[in-house]
């Protein structure tokens, strides 16, 4: 490797559509923003070639997905975010059970803050450090990685979207 040269070059694309429904002062995403770790947009369209972070997908994010060409995600209220799944045909994951660490939503299974979503699919993904990367932004980033070591390990090693299935049923019996 050439000194100097940055590695900024193999990070994941990130891309957030963002509605502008939520508290600019809470917003992870539009932070993400400020730091050019993500772009915003306001273009559902732009979504289409990102494999996009859905609640409503019947397939969970693995590692089989690897080598797309970035990591998308849905800013917006769920009203909304159901509007958006229903009128437009996207490539879509959903993420298996995690807990949140951000302050609104604290130790609530599946209440993922924007970053917290992206740094999961990050890890699942086989990009932990990019995770580390856009959660370090957030004093309690570290402490989502922490509430979900094991899981996003587990995830993170399986084969296929049907053992990430498996492995979430076990957290969750």
């Amino acid at each position: 490797m050439l000194i100097g040269l940055s590695v900024d070059y193999k990070r994941m694309e990130l891309l957030i559509y963002h509605a502008n429904q939520c508290d600019p002062k809470k917003c992870s995403g539009k932070k993400l923003a400020r730091f050019e770790l993500v772009r915003l947009t306001k273009h559902i369209n732009q979504l289409r070639p990102f494999l996009v972070l859905s609640p409503f997908s019947e397939k969970a994010l693995s590692p089989e997905d690897k080598g797309t060409r970035g990591l998308a995600a849905l800013d917006c209220s769920w009203a909304h975010a159901e509007e958006v799944f229903s009128r437009v045909r996207l490539k879509e994951r959903a993420l298996p059970f995690l807990v949140a660490a951000n302050p609104v939503n604290f130790g609530k299974a599946f209440k993922l803050s924007t970053v917290e979503a992206l740094a999961a699919g990050l890890i699942i993904l086989g990009e932990p450090e990019h995770a580390k990367l856009i959660l370090s932004k957030f004093s309690w980033g570290h402490v989502f990685l922490e509430l979900n070591r094991e899981p996003l390990l587990e995830y993170a090693a399986a084969r296929n979207s049907g053992e990430v299935v498996e492995i979430q049923n076990a957290y969750l019996s």
